[in-house]
């Protein structure tokens, strides 16, 4: 069996047909904007749907002639740096703790409904707060990262155990919870 391995150079993204691969990715998000904008300014619902659709369409069009323009190996290296960008290996405290925040305010704000509700019917009845609630807790496990999942996985497998090595003891070894 053979496998390919494509090595990427390190002036991948420095040529002309790279830049206006580039403004073509860019331009095919910024094309979203139109759908807001077309809102704000009261446009009729079938004119706003047709426009979503046709935007739609044209975002995966630009998308397939931005890999034409730009190259495979061009192509391979804006995905790499986006992924690194987007999806870094580590996560920051301060992205960790706005990601914990993120996980735990709609859980506790879910928590204390039935009982807000006793005191106030119509505090927390509204279907939009629930929603944003629902979207935030989603959007957190991206923000908090692939570790964080782990550690909510292990919650659920009977035999892991708790090794934190980010602590070290006096005799050089990792400090945790090991059952």
């Amino acid at each position: 069996m053979t496998t390919f391995r494509h090595e990427l150079g390190p002036s991948s993204l420095a040529g002309r047909r790279c830049k206006l691969g580039i403004a073509i990715f860019i331009l095919a998000f910024v094309l979203w904007l139109l759908v807001p904008l077309a809102a704000a300014l009261q446009a009729p619902p079938a004119r706003i749907a047709a426009m979503s659709g046709a935007i739609f369409v044209a975002n995966k069009v630009m998308l397939v002639i931005c890999v034409a323009v730009m190259g495979k190996e061009g192509f391979l290296q804006l995905k790499a740096i986006l992924s690194r960008a987007l999806f870094p290996t580590e996560v920051g405290p301060t992205r960790y703790t706005i990601g914990l925040v993120m996980f735990c305010l709609p859980l506790v704000s879910a928590m204390l409904e039935p009982y807000v509700e006793q005191f106030w019917p119509d505090a927390g009845s509204d279907l939009w707060l629930k929603a944003v609630g629902d979207l935030m807790l989603i959007a957190s496990f991206f923000v908090l990262g692939g570790e964080f999942w782990n550690k909510v996985h292990a919650l659920f497998v009977r035999t892991a155990k708790v090794v934190d090595t980010g602590r070290m003891d006096a005799s050089g070894t990792a400090s945790g919870i090991v059952n």
